[in-house]
């Protein structure tokens, strides 16, 4: 994959017209995989605002990108209470929830990245993050931040194979 991702760099330095497309998830997954699969196609989140700033995932080929997922709840917004435990299991659910609405799974995903407001949660963070992930390991890197969105205690992104 890191071949698709040279190329498709090549082309946008090199003045090429790269395709891309914003579609929602039910769009994708009629469109016929006949299409140009190394183009990205942009997903919003359902119901989300057309004024944020970036998707809530990006398809190239087979690999699905997520945004980062904080803990909030789906039907609130707001942050799930009783700090960084409870905030890692609601931003996993979270991103179950796009995984599987883009067609994968938890166990698809191959990369993770966690911020954590404060890495001296790191330890409480990973008794929850292992649980998302009984039968593999992914590659992960964890970062401490000075402010996270909402003022959360954590936010996590990850990236997955889909459609293979």
């Amino acid at each position: 994959m890191q071949t698709l991702f040279f190329a498709v760099a090549v082309s946008s330095l090199c003045g090429c017209v790269v395709a891309v497309a914003h579609r929602t998830p039910v769009e994708i997954a009629a469109t016929s995989m006949a299409a140009d699969t190394s183009a990205p196609v942009f997903i919003s989140a359902p119901g989300a605002s057309a004024s944020l700033p970036f998707s809530d995932a990006v398809r190239v080929g087979h690999i699905l990108y997520l945004s980062g997922k904080l803990g909030t709840d789906p039907a609130t917004g707001a942050l799930a209470p009783g700090g960084i435990g409870p905030e890692t299991r609601q931003a996993l659910e979270n991103i179950r929830r796009t995984l599987e609405a883009n067609g994968s799974s938890m166990d698809r995903v191959f990369k993770c990245s966690v911020f954590l407001a404060d890495m001296k949660e790191w330890p409480a963070m990973n008794a929850v993050y292992v649980t998302f992930f009984p039968n593999h390991r992914p590659a992960r890197s964890a970062f401490g931040a000075t402010g996270l969105a909402l003022n959360a205690r954590t936010e996590i992104e990850c990236a997955a194979t889909v459609g293979m």
